[in-house]
C-alpha cells in the first residue's frame, strides 16, 4: 500500500502521527502526550477527513 500512517514518539517524548504517501511525508501532527490520543487524531483524520471542502487561495 503506498499509504500509511506512522506513529512515532519524539526527543520529548510526544507522540505524532505523520501520513506517507509513497514514502513521503505529506503531513504531521501536534505531539500528543499519549499514543492513544494520537490513535484518535487517525480516526478523526479518517472520519472527518473524505468530506473536507478544498479551498483554492490563488
Amino acid at each position: 500500500m503506498p499509504h500509511r500512517f506512522h506513529i512515532t514518539k519524539d526527543k520529548k517524548g510526544e507522540f505524532r502521527v505523520s501520513f506517507n504517501y509513497n514514502s513521503e511525508k505529506i503531513f504531521w501532527t501536534e505531539g500528543y502526550s499519549s499514543k492513544s490520543s494520537a490513535k484518535n487524531a487517525i480516526d478523526s483524520i479518517l472520519k472527518n477527513g473524505p468530506g473536507a471542502e478544498v479551498v483554492d487561495e490563488t
